[in-house]
């Protein structure tokens, strides 16, 4: 009987297409890590943040019209957040390097593609994310100032 040696590893961790492919489904993750950690934190209701939000927009009309100084602002915390917006296209775009020295050195083709695809999908899906926040906080933001008018007949 002959026996075959089990398939090794090592032969694809020298692989700098595997590399990528690892790099860039890591950074992918990560973006839909990032999508759904706000949610994983208890949250005010959407009123009561509106309220507030419009709250201290008024406070700051009234500060400005009567020539008050502004208060001072309150230092947050960054999160686990803030590591994330960082990390998601410094992956991605470390899974795009690993790819062009794979197909430089004539590697396996599909995985530095993979890798590539990985990559780029990751940095435009955390693009995209913050683009459509940045919208809707805009858009929020002007529903609220076209009502302030209200706040103050209070």
């Amino acid at each position: 009987m002959t026996q075959t040696a089990p398939p090794s590893l090592l032969p694809l961790m020298r692989n700098f297409g595997a590399w990528a492919a690892m790099a860039g489904g890591l950074a992918l993750v990560l973006v839909f890590v990032q999508i759904a950690l706000p949610m994983m934190h208890p949250q005010p209701s959407a009123p009561t943040q509106i309220g507030e939000m419009a709250g201290e927009m008024a406070r700051a009309a009234w500060r400005s019209f009567r020539d008050l100084p502004p208060p001072q602002p309150d230092l947050v915390e960054a999160g686990s957040g803030a590591a994330l917006f960082v990390a998601i296209p410094l992956l991605g775009v470390l899974a795009l390097f690993l790819a062009a020295i794979s197909s430089y050195r004539r590697e396996a083709g599909r995985l530095a593609i993979y890798g590539a695809g990985l990559g780029a999908a990751a940095i435009l899906a955390h693009f995209v994310l913050w683009l459509a926040l940045a919208i809707l906080g805009m858009m929020l933001l002007i529903a609220i100032v076209q009502n302030l008018g209200d706040f103050f007949d209070i």
